[in-house]
């Protein structure tokens, strides 16, 4: 990978377009680079001007006679084009275009940054933007505020990247009124070279970045985001990653021939990316920050390294000297898939000898409003120890004998010792305020209200969650590839894009999944013949292209236990789907063996431009259009996502043996889906499928296809 330090901290910077003029982003930016005490030398380009804010300009880049390691761009477009040239020429290692005009409004925009685009790839020069705000690197070493930001943050470790320019100096406003720190700052705008990717790798490596945030409209490389996030929030040296995205609606969804195109809109997409990642997806701004508190949240071990807390489990102890607030964390602690801890009869012990009798020594342990900084400390110091207590949640409310800071003091005492996290809630503004500092000094989260310290818990244990997962080995499959590539080519070589039942059926069987006998008949004669062979009873469906939901057109009858019921059933079948759609091509009834009783689930998969195949599972039969108790995966996934897919809908109750069902075959079902990821990953031309039910039998016994159906498009 390309390095981006030349971005974040360069030796010299260039301003292409610095304006002597207060209020236009060229002097804006070049005052903010100078005012924020840049470490570095700075260099305005300008051929009208001698000086800009006192600061000797050049006419360009060619003309500055030192070294130079990044230029920020903010002219228009066609002149843009020259300054990278120059900046090129001139041995720059990175660009930042902030002017817009460019790919976001087309035509010549865009071939203008196409053309900057290959320019600064054949040179190896890294480009971030066109059309963004800028770049932000807040530490001592190197105070560099290139933004038309005013505000240089303060410094911290948390690592920020934006898509929008305007969501960045809201964001940079509230992080300042909350005290909060960032290590690196940038917006990407139209990502023509460096994007999200770039900069999860870049961050990975980062030794100032413990917390990664992001604000995602739109990813380029699906398959490729996934690869690097997972490998950062998991792996060796694990960092969080919390995204905020925008438009979270099923607007996205396609008016699609399957159930799973029907279901599966962009958003989807991103659920599926987010959750298979091991990222943390938060819904508002200040969720964002709050979450980013508790994750940026270190401790010293025992060999003196600072070391991440998160809980390991999801037992919270609760600490407050106020009824209501307690019962509020405590319905939020719930909420946020925490339990309360149940403490052990000693740990009870302690707190009856440490507090007063009015006060409740069970959780949420309430030590009374008159309660001083040593109930609190003893309070605290007794539920952390408790094994059965993985964290705690201590809430202050400002009472008139309330010493905030000295609470503060102590529950950080508290904290230095333990391992376990601690997080605070000091309702309030005026009275809390010193405590409320003292603590983020001391880097101890705290709120100002219950819930979101439960809600931030909430998420450092689902993380938490993610770190200890266990690995399942890998299935051991086989697959009959070739006979799959047959029925792909063969069919869209005569136009097919329709694939028939039995085709479908035939491509199943290729990767392993228990299909039925079925055979196609084209007359009543044949039916008859065929369901005697086969044996009953059977089930007969019709065959057309222009059918594609076959119920809704009256044609499919099961059960069907004689040669009478059968030759009835081929023409009431035939009969019906011509009355359903008169154009309708009938290729004839398909016989199929009666599948064996079982719980009817669907398993599905859309394909995507930039991302591939989504994957879906959940309640089949008429349930999914009912309840669309569906969840996603995008392919190639393995056999931990297929499990954590089938425990993700809300029916995974009715697989596990629900009031006294036998248990179904979920294993069975982890496989197919693992067997169904690798149907579409080696045949991207199935643009759209649906195994609608998949008919799951008791434990040992697999599952059944019982219906699917098929669109393929060739690609382009």
């Amino acid at each position: 990978m390309r390095d981006l330090d030349a971005i974040f901290s360069p030796q010299s910077v260039a301003v292409v377009g610095a304006s002597t003029i207060p209020g236009k982003v060229g002097h804006d930016i070049f005052v903010n680079i100078l005012k924020g005490g840049y470490k570095g030398v700075l260099y305005p380009v300008n051929p009208s001007a001698e000086a800009v804010s006192s600061v000797r300009a050049y006419p360009s880049i060619a003309d500055i006679p030192y070294p130079l390691d990044l230029a920020m761009i903010i002219v228009p477009p066609k002149i843009a084009i020259q300054s990278v040239k120059e900046a090129i020429d001139k041995g720059v290692k990175g660009v930042v275009i902030v002017s817009a005009g460019f790919k976001e409004i087309g035509g010549e925009g865009l071939e203008i940054e196409r053309k900057i685009v290959a320019m600064c790839r054949e040179s190896k020069v890294r480009l971030v933007g066109p059309n963004c705000l800028g770049v932000i690197n807040p530490l001592d070493d190197v105070r560099l505020n290139a933004s038309f930001s005013a505000r240089m943050p303060k410094a911290g470790n948390v690592s920020f990247i934006s898509q929008s320019g305007a969501l960045c100096t809201a964001v940079l406003d509230f992080a300042a009124a909350r005290d909060f720190g960032f290590s690196k700052f940038i917006s990407i705008g139209n990502k023509a070279d460096v994007d999200e990717v770039d900069l999860l790798n870049y961050f990975h490596n980062d030794p100032d970045t413990e917390v990664i945030m992001i604000y995602v409209e739109e990813l380029q490389r699906g398959q490729e985001f996934v690869r690097v996030a997972k490998q950062i929030t998991g792996g060796d040296r694990p960092k969080p990653i919390l995204v905020i995205k925008s438009g979270r609606t099923s607007a996205g969804a396609l008016a699609a021939a399957s159930h799973t195109g029907s279901l599966a809109g962009s958003e989807a997409v991103y659920d599926a990316i987010f959750k298979q990642s091991g990222i943390i997806r938060v819904q508002a701004i200040d969720e964002l920050f709050d979450f980013a508190i508790a994750f940026a949240y270190k401790n010293e071990n025992a060999l003196g390294k600072m070391r991440r807390k998160v809980p390991s489990g999801n037992r919270v102890a609760i600490v407050t000297n106020a009824g209501g607030p307690g019962i509020v964390a405590t319905d939020m602690t719930v909420v946020s898939g925490l339990e309360l801890a149940k403490f052990s009869p000693e740990t009870v012990e302690a707190l009856q000898s440490h507090l007063p009798a009015t006060a409740n020594v069970h959780n949420p342990v309430d030590i009374i409003g008159d309660a001083a900084q040593d109930r609190y400390e003893r309070a605290l110091n007794a539920v952390i120890k408790d094994e059965a207590v993985d964290g705690a949640l201590v809430i202050l409310t400002p009472q008139s004998m309330t010493n905030a800071i000295g609470t503060a003091e102590a529950i950080v005492r508290i904290a230095k010792r333990s391992a376990k996290p601690i997080l605070c809630c000091f309702m309030g503004v005026v009275d809390v305020s010193a405590g409320v500092k003292y603590l983020q000094e001391n880097g101890v989260p705290v709120y100002p209200f219950p819930e979101q310290a439960a809600k931030a818990f909430g998420a450092i244990y689902r993380y938490s969650k993610w770190l200890n997962r266990q690995e399942l080995a890998p299935f051991s499959l086989k697959h009959d590839k070739a006979a799959a590539r047959e029925i792909v080519e063969s069919n869209l070589a005569v136009g097919n894009t329709y694939l028939n039942e039995l085709s479908g059926i035939h491509l199943l069987k290729a990767y392993g999944f228990n299909v039925l006998p079925t055979v196609l008949a084209t007359t009543a004669d044949e039916a008859v013949a065929q369901a005697e062979k086969i044996g009953y009873p059977v089930a007969m469906k019709i065959v057309s292209p222009q059918i594609i939901h076959k119920s809704d057109a009256q044609g499919v009858k099961i059960n069907i236990n004689d040669a009478a019921a059968v030759r009835s059933a081929f023409d009431t079948i035939v009969a019906s789907a011509k009355a359903y759609k008169s154009d309708a091509r009938i290729d004839g009834v398909l016989v199929q063996k009666m599948a064996p009783k079982g719980i009817e689930v669907i398993l599905g998969a859309n394909r995507y431009p930039k991302f591939g195949h989504l994957i879906m599972f959940g309640s089949g039969g008429v349930m999914v259009e009912v309840f669309k108790d569906v969840t996603f995966r995008l392919a190639p996934f393995s056999r931990n996502s297929a499990r954590w897919m089938v425990r993700g809908i809300k029916g995974h109750a009715l697989l596990n043996g629900f009031r006294g069902q036998p248990k179904a075959d979920v294993a069975a079902i982890e496989k197919l889906l693992v067997c169904l990821s690798n149907l579409v990953t080696d045949h991207p031309e199935i643009k759209e499928l649906d195994i609608n039910p998949l008919l799951v039998h008791p434990e040992g016994q697999g599952a059944t296809v019982a219906d699917c159906r098929f669109i393929l498009e060739a690609l382009p």
